[in-house]
């Protein structure tokens, strides 16, 4: 069975601590700090794979973890940074964060870092200066990304079937492609998108037969629902429409019902390419169904092409074909510079509109605020304060003295003592609480 959807959980590398270590060496007095930065933490990567075609193996396995960087050394040893972790998905997976960033992966090779490893911290070689000569404190690795993603898989075909429950688009599907969809009397025979491949003398084209829809499948009535995404990156519509429908219903209100539900899940789909496919002509007389293509193509005008076909006995289905493989235009390939080409009906063009798309996320929140928790109690939040005391050990002494002038150069000092903060308050940063001297 085709699973479209997953949740995972990615965590990236966490960074490697820097090294407090001083020269040690026959001959060499007072050697000086030599302590070796800490590596950085792996990335968790998105790859598109062209050899997938779901997302099973996500049912599998929820939880993906890079490696973290290794520690700083004496000798000003550099930890190794960790390994990243490469994820493959199917062509056509939409990655949503939690922060609202969305990937959209369409093009084999195509990459997403959805989670960023941690810095390495560094080594005490580095904080030593003229008036600091010996510095006895390093820096911790920071923790890599981590968060649940929401992973979508969007087919890539350039026509889509759709059209109500038993109205023929598997055995049109089945006479026109190699596909071998199921197929019965009864509604809901399709209970997953099935892919075709429609063979044209010098081009294919993929064709998607999405499960049948119904009144409210936009809202999540009926199967069809999970399945309208599926349509969203096809270039062209093939609406079948029954003629001989077992429930004795008015083709028109269902034509019109299909029209409503694509409208509603997706105002794009309403402008899509439209062709008819009126189905099931060996089940009417001939006069029936050349009145009733007459009346569609009054009522739909020259834009929708409406053709009688019959899965049973071939009629109209070359004709159809055809006219798809003219109706959807050949893609312009993309210059070899640019990597892969075009994919199931997605072109570079459309890449580049979908990156824009794709690398937008709110700007971090920057700076700090300073709130009065209780009586000699004041709590200081912000990124960059939260980072600073996440690298250093505050237990130790030259540690601290080093964060203090750190925040006192951001401003938070300043901004304590307009707060009212006074000598032997306790300040939080972080969850920890320590005291400040100003």
């Amino acid at each position: 069975m085709l699973s479209d959807k997953a949740r995972i959980f990615v965590q990236a590398g966490r960074g490697g601590d820097g090294c407090m270590s001083f020269r040690r060496e026959a001959h060499v007095p007072r050697g000086g700090p030599d302590g070796g930065d800490g590596g950085h933490g792996g990335d968790v990567i998105l790859v598109c794979d062209d050899s997938l075609r779901d997302l099973q193996s996500f049912k599998r396995r929820a939880h993906y973890k890079a490696d973290r960087g290794r520690h700083g050394e004496g000798s000003q040893r550099h930890g190794a940074d960790g390994g990243d972790l490469i994820v493959r998905v199917p062509p056509g997976t939409v990655a949503t964060l939690e922060d609202g960033t969305v990937h959209d992966l369409v093009v084999p090779g195509q990459r997403a870092v959805v989670a960023s490893g941690g810095s390495g911290g560094r080594g005490n070689k580095r904080f030593s200066s003229a008036t600091r000569q010996s510095p006895r404190f390093a820096e911790n690795g920071l923790e890599g990304g981590e968060g649940w993603i929401e992973l979508q898989l969007k087919l890539l075909a350039d026509v889509g079937l759709v059209g109500l429950p038993n109205a023929g688009k598997s055995s049109l599907l089945s006479r026109m492609t190699r596909a071998a969809p199921k197929i019965a009397s009864y509604p809901f025979t399709t209970l997953e998108p099935v892919l075709g491949t429609l063979e044209g003398p010098d081009r294919q084209l993929i064709l998607a037969d999405i499960p049948g829809l119904i009144e409210g499948a936009s809202e999540g009535a009926g199967l069809g629902h999970e399945f309208l995404a599926h349509v969203e990156r096809t270039r062209l519509l093939v609406h079948v429409l029954d003629l001989a429908p077992l429930d004795a219903s008015d083709p028109e209100a269902n034509f019109a019902t299909i029209e409503h539900e694509l409208e509603l899940h997706d105002a794009r789909l309403a402008r899509l390419p439209r062709i008819l496919a009126l189905s099931k002509a060996d089940l009417v007389t001939e006069e029936q169904a050349a009145a009733a293509k007459a009346a569609w193509e009054q009522r739909l005008g020259e834009d929708v092409p409406v053709f009688v076909t019959s899965s049973a006995t071939r009629q109209g289905l070359d004709e159809l074909a055809t006219e798809l493989l003219r109706r959807v235009p050949v893609r312009a390939a993309a210059p070899a510079e640019d990597g892969p080409t075009a994919f199931g009906g997605v072109c570079p063009e459309d890449v580049a509109e979908l990156a824009e798309h794709r690398v937008f996320k709110p700007a971090s929140r920057r700076g700090f605020k300073v709130d009065r928790v209780d009586d000699g109690l004041f709590r200081v939040e912000g990124e960059a304060v939260d980072r600073l005391i996440a690298r250093h050990d505050l237990d130790n002494e030259d540690a601290l003295i080093h964060v203090e002038g750190r925040l006192r150069r951001m401003g938070v000092m300043r901004a304590l003592e307009a707060a009212g903060f006074e000598h032997g308050d306790d300040v939080e940063i972080a969850g920890v609480v320590f005291e400040l001297d100003t």
